[in-house]
C-alpha cells in the first residue's frame, strides 16, 4: 500500500495536533487540578517521609536485577552495599536536595546518599574495599497537590499546605515546601513546640499563616522565619501517590 507525500504530511500533522492538545491538556490538569510534589525531606514525618534510609540491611532476592525494578516500583526502596574505592577520609557535600554526594579520600568518585545516612560515617578512615556504607534507601513520598480546593473554601488549620518560598527572607527562593496550618488569619496560636528565644504565642495578620512541620525536631518552618503570605500558598496535599506500597490520603 502506498502513500504519497500529501497523505503523509496530513497522518503527520494530525498525530501532531493530538499530541499537543495531549500536552496542553496535561499541563492544564497540572496548574489548576492537581500537581505532582515529591517530599525531598523528613519534616512532615510521620505523615508524610522524604528520602530516608535504613542502615545494616543486607541485599535479598527482591534486590537482584530485574526483580529490584519490581521492588522499587512498588515500595520505592533500594538496597545498596558502597564500598570505598580508594583509603582515605569520608567527606560529604550536602546538595541542597535532601541528598549529600558523599566520596572518599581522594577520589572523585561520589556517591550518593541521603542526608540521614551521612553522620555516621563523615570523618572515617576507611581503607579501599572498606564498607562505605550498606542499607535501604528510601525515596520520598510522591503525592498529588489539590490546587482548586481552595477556591471553594477558605484554608483550615491542620491543612497540610504546600507553599512557594520566594520572597520568604531566609529560605531559599523559588522552590516549595509542605508544612502544616497551624493557625491563619486572625488567629491567635500558642506554640506547642516553642523556639529558644522566639515567640511563644503567635497572633497572625491579614492573609498571613503560621506553618509547621509534624516533625516538630527536624523541622525549619514558621517558629524560625516566620508567617507565610497567603500570596504564596499553592494547594492543599491531598494524596500520596507513589510508592504504590504507601498510597494514602493525607490527613
Amino acid at each position: 500500500m502506498a502513500f504519497s507525500n500529501q497523505s503523509v504530511v496530513k497522518i503527520c500533522r494530525e498525530w501532531l495536533d493530538t499530541l499537543v492538545v495531549a500536552i496542553s491538556v496535561a499541563m492544564a490538569f497540572r496548574a489548576y487540578f492537581y500537581e505532582p510534589f515529591n517530599i525531598p525531606t523528613g519534616s512532615m514525618q510521620p505523615t508524610l517521609w522524604g528520602y530516608h534510609t535504613k542502615a545494616g540491611t543486607a541485599k535479598g532476592a527482591w534486590d537482584v536485577f530485574p526483580l529490584s525494578i519490581a521492588k522499587w516500583l512498588w515500595t520505592g526502596e533500594k538496597t545498596v552495599d558502597y564500598k570505598a574505592p580508594v583509603s582515605g577520609m569520608v567527606r560529604a557535600r550536602g546538595r541542597g536536595d535532601g541528598f549529600a554526594d558523599v566520596a572518599v579520600g581522594a577520589s572523585t568518585k561520589t556517591f550518593k546518599l541521603p542526608t540521614d545516612a551521612c553522620g555516621a560515617i563523615v570523618g572515617k578512615y576507611l581503607r579501599a574495599g572498606d564498607t562505605l556504607w550498606k542499607g535501604t534507601i528510601a525515596t520520598g513520598d510522591f503525592i498529588f497537590v489539590n490546587r482548586w480546593a481552595w477556591n471553594f473554601r477558605r484554608p483550615r488549620v491542620d491543612d497540610v499546605m504546600i507553599f512557594s518560598t520566594t520572597g520568604i527572607e531566609s529560605l531559599p527562593q523559588g522552590t516549595h515546601y509542605i508544612k502544616r496550618m497551624k493557625a491563619t488569619p486572625g488567629q491567635t496560636y500558642v506554640l506547642e513546640h516553642p523556639v529558644p528565644g522566639r515567640p511563644e504565642v503567635v497572633t497572625m495578620g491579614e492573609d498571613e499563616y503560621f506553618a509547621c512541620g509534624d516533625n516538630f525536631n527536624n523541622s525549619n518552618d514558621s517558629r524560625y522565619w516566620g508567617n507565610v503570605p497567603g500570596r504564596q500558598l499553592r494547594g492543599l496535599g491531598s494524596v500520596v501517590f507513589w510508592p504504590f506500597s504507601g498510597w494514602r490520603i493525607i490527613k
